[in-house]
Order: C-alpha cells, then structure tokens, then sequence
C-alpha cells in the first residue's frame, strides 16, 4: 500500500475541530451543543456585501488577477490609509484567506528547515502552515499570569539562529485577545532590525479592541519598512468567513514579486467573493461601532461568568473575540471529549477548544482552553453555567 508523507503525518490536527464528531454524535442524541470553540461570528455580514453578489451581472465567470481586482486593491488601500497604515495598492496581493497570505509569507521568506519564532499560545494553524512549509516553530511562552503580554525582548533574542528568518505575532491575539502596546511593536521593530528579520503581523482582529485601546500595526513602524508583513482577512472584520478572502501586504518589493509568484501558481482569488469584499468597504462605521459594543458585552458576560467559577482563572482580553481561561483540571483535552460524549445540564453541553493545541511546546497549556465570546449573552451565561455544573462532578 502507497505510504502517506512525512509532512501528512506530521501535520497537526486542529483543536479547533478535532471535536467535530463527538460534537455532531451528541446533537444526534438530541443534546443541544453551545459551541465556544470556533471564532465564527454570528453578526449578520453587512448587506451591501451581500447585495452586491446578488447584483453581480456576469456572463463569463473568467479569472481575475492573479493579486486580485485592480478596483479592490484601490479601495483597500484607501480603507488602510483612512486607518493611518502608509499603505498602497502596489503594497497589497489579495489572497484565498488570511490562511494562504500566511502560506505566502512563509513560502516567500522561508526555506526548508528555517525556523520561525512565534508567542506562544499562538493561532493553532501558524502550527500547519508550518509544516506544509518545512519550517520549524521556535515558541516564546507567554503566560496567563501577564494576560499573555509579549515576553521580554531578551526571550525572543537567545532564540534565534543562522537559521531564524521571522517572527510571527498575531495582534489582537488569537488565542488569547491580547493586544501589544505601541512600546512592544516598537520593541519587536528594533530587534528585526537589529537581526535582518521579517517580521510578519497576523492582523485580522485589528477593528476588535476595547476598553480604549488602540491597535497599532507593524505598517507603522517605518523604520521596518522592508521588513514588515502584514496578514489580513475579512472573515471577522465583516463576518465573512466563507468568503475566504484575506491579503498579504508589505513594501517590501523583492518580497511582493515572490509571493506574487505564489499567487500565480494558485491562478487568482475567487470572483463572487472579491465582488463582496469590495463591496463590504462601504460598510458604515454605525456596523462597526454596534460590533464593537455587542462583542465587548459579550467579552464581559463570559469572563464575569468564568471568574465565579471555583477553581477557574482567565485572562481579561483586550481585544479580538477570544479568550484562555485555565480549569482545575489534569487535562482539558480529556475535560472537553466527556463534556461532548458523557455530560449534558438539562439537555445542553458546552464545545471547548484545548489550549494545549495552541502551544507548539509539548505538555504546556494541558489545563487551559479557549473559548470564543461569538454566541447572544444569554447563551454564554449559560454555557458557563454547564461548565460549573460540570466541573463539579468531572472526575480529574
């Protein structure tokens, strides 16, 4: 029999979803299941996004642009300046989602067996993308005792190598909702700088921050003009995530003609979708400004709900939609498969994403999971209200 590659079997699977099954098999023994582990929002996506496909008058679905519509690019650009980024549509590759900018960047700046430096806890994906680049994964632990602020600068330094070429920060994070200061990108600035490094900024929460902090970008830190990337999506700005529409942005020339050349190979963005991402520009700041307040009520429900919980610590998350609270539990893997084969509270049960998923470092986050704050108040109160009942008869 044909053997599967290495890379197949050394590629990771996600925590996001690995539970899908034990999730379906619960809903076919007609428990309702909460799900808290995907970050799919369910904000409606604007209309006029949605009125511009249904509007579309096309009789030849041809190919766009291997770096997607000119007419979006444009615009894009605009949207970034109007937020302050020096950015121009020459700057800007419009890619299948975020995923494949991030698959990009690493075919574009990376060879086999480079080495990226990423905080830790980080997207779980940054894991595959990885893989399927060759590239290894050098983790800096952040802990849930700072809200998984940046690790000291010095953490970052000892790590690297002959063979390190970036470092990835996903800004508001996923999985922790943690969103770096202006010092902290400025720290990280210095440091590519000083080490002739990439340094790539996974950047599509940037409109979810809270409680009056502002989101800084890596696009403005000029000084880093050739060493900055930025991975961007419409997926949760404008709850589009099947659109699966994202870009890779930099000014750095060299390193566009490169992914260009991805571009190429992969022939061009999907028509449909590039058609409403364009159109999703024109959303009014009103869509945002309600998004914003819906999504820092709901921040605030769940983690209230969870710091009364015996036992249970999490982080107060400063932007994005996520966060990592840590269960007095050996292990949340274990914790979050009997939740969906052997518990329900009246008829319901919680989806969970174990954190140690999100950590490339072996046994590190085994009592953390992540919990995304995307569903109406009333369900995260109650989906709390299970996780408490069913702390109490779990047995560690």
């Amino acid at each position: 029999m044909p053997k599967i590659s290495k890379k197949g079997q050394q590629m990771p699977e996600s925590p996001i979803r690995k539970l899908v099954p034990l999730a379906e098999a619960a809903k076919k023994r007609g428990t309702k299941v909460y799900h808290l582990n995907i970050g799919q929002p369910d904000i409606k996506t604007p209309e006029v996004a949605l009125n511009a496909v249904k509007n579309a008058d096309i009789e030849v679905l041809e190919y766009s642009h291997s770096a997607g519509f000119e007419s979006y690019r444009n615009k894009l650009a605009a949207y970034y300046q109007k937020q302050g980024l020096p950015v121009n549509t020459e700057d800007i590759i419009i890619t299948t989602g975020g995923s494949e900018a991030l698959m990009f960047a690493m075919g574009s700046t990376m060879d086999q067996g480079d080495e990226i430096i990423i905080p830790e806890p980080f997207y779980a994906n940054y894991n595959g993308f990885s893989t399927a680049s060759g590239v290894k994964v050098v983790p800096v632990i952040s802990g849930i005792e700072t809200g998984f602020a940046l690790p000291p600068i010095a953490d970052f330094e000892k790590l690297i190598t002959d063979k390190t070429k970036a470092i990835l920060i996903c800004n508001p994070g996923n999985p922790t909702g943690y969103l770096y200061s202006k010092e902290e990108l400025s720290q990280l600035a210095s440091l590519v700088k000083k080490h002739d490094l990439f340094l790539i900024a996974d950047e599509v929460y940037r409109e979810f921050a809270y409680d009056g902090y502002q989101h800084f970008s890596v696009m403005n830190e000029p000084e880093i003009a050739e060493n900055a990337i930025m991975i961007d999506s419409v997926s949760k700005r404008f709850s589009m995530c099947g659109a699966r529409i994202g870009c890779v942005v930099s000014k750095n020339k060299d390193f566009m003609a490169a992914a260009m050349k991805f571009a190429q190979a992969r022939l061009s963005p999907p028509t449909y979708a590039q058609i409403a991402s364009e159109a999703a520009l024109d959303t009014p700041q009103s869509y945002f400004d309600d998004v914003i307040t819906e999504y820092k009520d709901r921040r605030d429900t769940l983690v209230h709900a969870l710091n009364a919980i015996e036992g249970v610590t999490v982080a107060n998350p400063k932007g994005a939609f996520y966060c990592i609270a840590k269960l007095p539990v050996e292990n949340a893997d274990d914790f979050a498969k009997w939740l969906l084969e052997s518990f329900d509270l009246n008829g319901e049960t919680v989806m969970l994403a174990p954190a140690s998923g999100f950590y490339s470092t072996p046994n590190v986050g085994l009592d953390e999971v992540r919990l995304a704050y995307v569903l109406k108040k009333e369900d995260l109160i109650t989906s709390a209200r299970i996780i408490e009942a069913a702390l109490k008869v779990y047995k560690k």
